[in-house]
């Protein structure tokens, strides 16, 4: 084919995909941070919390799981100012990524829970803790241990997935390839460049998951 690679153009584009590297790791840590979070409060919810409150955190979880994450981002930036309410494209980036990943989340979490043998429960009803302080207390920790790994796994596919917040002008690493690309006209190699930064930092993304798993569950780091 006679096909040239060139990379020259690399050391000249490094400082825009510096930034936007570190643009797709503030998402996935403020996506990742916010919406274990609000993952646990609607697993919570729906195994333990208010009846009346479950069907409308099954009904989230279930338009969250079965709409494209793409078609959420586009109702949060594009769809939420028609009612006022106006977010940068950071904002709408950050949101969907919580959004996304509190649904999926809340599934994996749940999951754990329910694994909870019902003695654990008993146990926190003779202390004579409220079934939020027998959660916090007594099911969650181990709870969280079963399915981490799982959960972990969940953040590496969000963090992938946020290569569509360029669609609304987030200046993430898919952003800095694009315009890189429109630039030097290097296709192959651009998109090639930012594939392995991406592979590198899905596997660096579930190391510190690994790692951090470690630290909060010690007794089950070596089973992973």
């Amino acid at each position: 084919m006679g096909y040239q690679f060139e990379f020259g153009w690399i050391w000249v584009y490094l400082p825009l995909l510096f930034s936007g590297v570190a643009v797709t790791l503030q998402l996935i840590l403020v996506g990742a941070v916010l919406g274990i979070a609000l993952g646990i409060a609607c697993a919570w919810t729906r195994a333990l919390g208010p009846r009346w409150l479950r069907p409308f955190v099954a009904a989230y979880v279930e338009l969250i799981r079965n709409t494209p994450f793409l078609i959420q981002l586009f109702f949060i930036f594009f769809g939420l100012p028609s009612i006022g309410l106006q977010l940068t494209e950071m904002q709408a980036a950050n949101l969907a990524m919580i959004v996304n990943l509190g649904a999926y989340g809340c599934e994996i979490v749940r999951a754990g829970i329910q694994a909870t043998p019902r003695g654990q429960f008993e146990a926190g009803a003779s202390l004579a803790m409220t079934q939020l302080e027998t959660f916090r207390h007594v099911v969650l920790v181990p709870a969280l241990a079963r399915i981490w790994p799982a959960l972990s796994s969940q953040v590496v596919i969000v963090m992938l997935g946020s290569a569509v917040v360029s669609q609304i002008g987030a200046e993430d690493l898919t952003y800095a390839a694009s315009f890189i690309q429109s630039r030097n006209f290097r296709a192959f190699e651009t998109y090639m460049v930012s594939t392995l930064i991406y592979l590198c930092l899905a596997i660096l993304v579930r190391k510190a998951m690994s790692v951090l798993g470690g630290l909060i569950f010690p007794k089950t780091a070596g089973a992973r």
